[in-house]
């Protein structure tokens, strides 16, 4: 099996995030897409029915032809979001090789044919927060990760600093990121989903209660943004082929936990009802209790706009897809 011939190629495509590009892309008009993942026994292929490409392909399949045969000529746009987003995979030398040696390949092969590479790092490199949140290449070196995955992210930032490809490439830091296209995600949905299941089921959300005294019950911090604005910030810089770099991708606002499921409630409307209960064992000390992306190297460059406030984010994810089971694709185009 060869690769087909597109102009554009997007892995993880059939993903939360990657299927959101894909969107993105259908709506003004592109098609000339090959979509790679690898699909396995999720119900993630539900994400595609929507969606318009000219092929698929299994990650592996992909993997091996780009080792035989590079590239294929036609491509210029090559937007890597295939990875494992899971932050409780323990399996080190596995995300080594799935997050760190794919993304190496496709930087290889992107930079020395002059395509465009845009991929997926992530607001999990931040750690704990201790460095900020600045996404000045200078600061990357001294963040520290708290899981395996944020370091396998953190690990190809590094290779690309080291190696100058970051100067030909674009990386984007993705903080907390929700909508539609993620309920084949299992544990990692984002809470907007999983709180919309728990009020659907029992009426009660479910939070995690703060293990340090300066956060009461529900009020860690979290940058929320909506994956519409994440698809508008790719197709920026998309468009923008000057702009090389790593760039934080967020909302650039720190809201809790408590507003984020209060807004759930809402748009269900219902009524709030939080129940606080203890963190597992094995979350404690690996967990952000404050993220914000600063969001200032991206609009500098020109980007206005990525903004949705919360609530409106989450009442049309909501009352858009959520509730009436749909997916990208499925809403009538504007």
């Amino acid at each position: 099996m060869s690769i087909t011939n597109t102009q554009y190629i997007v892995t993880g495509a059939a993903g939360f995030i990657g299927s959101a590009v894909v969107w993105g892309l259908n709506r003004r008009g592109i098609d000339d897409i090959l979509i790679v993942d690898h699909l396995g026994e999720s119900e993630k292929w539900k994400n595609l029915r929507a969606l318009r490409y000219a092929d698929y392909m299994e990650k592996d399949d992909f993997l091996r032809e780009l080792a035989a045969n590079g590239l294929p000529s036609k491509a210029k746009v090559v937007i890597h979001l295939g990875a494992c987003s899971s932050t409780t995979q323990l399996d080190a030398s596995y995300l080594v090789h799935n997050n760190f040696e794919y993304t190496k390949l496709l930087a290889t092969l992107c930079t020395a044919r002059g395509a465009r590479f845009i991929y997926a790092s992530s607001a999990a490199t931040y750690g704990a927060g201790e460095q900020g949140y600045s996404d000045a290449l200078d600061g990357i070196p001294e963040l520290r990760p708290l899981n395996m995955y944020g370091y396998s992210k953190q690990m190809f930032d590094l290779w690309a600093i080291r190696n100058g490809l970051v100067n030909a490439i674009a990386g984007m830091k993705f903080t907390n990121v929700f909508g539609p296209n993620e309920r084949h995600k299992g544990p990692m949905r984002s809470m907007v989903c999983r709180a919309f299941e728990q009020i659907r089921d029992t009426g009660t959300v479910k939070l995690f209660k703060s293990c340090r005294p300066e956060y009461a019950d529900g009020e860690q911090k979290r940058d929320f943004v909506y994956v519409k604005d994440i698809v508008e910030m790719i197709l920026f810089l998309l468009d923008r082929p000057d702009l090389c770099g790593i760039y934080n991708a967020g909302s650039g606002l720190a809201e809790t936990w408590n507003d984020l499921v209060s807004a759930v409630f809402d748009a269900m409307g219902k009524p709030r009802r939080i129940e606080y209960i203890d963190m597992p064992e094995i979350l404690k000390g690996k967990y952000q209790y404050y993220t914000c992306a600063d969001m200032t190297k991206l609009r500098s460059a020109g980007f206005t706009g990525g903004r949705t406030p919360l609530a409106e984010a989450v009442a049309d994810y909501v009352r858009g897809y959520l509730l009436p089971d749909k997916y990208l694709g499925d809403e009538p185009s504007n």
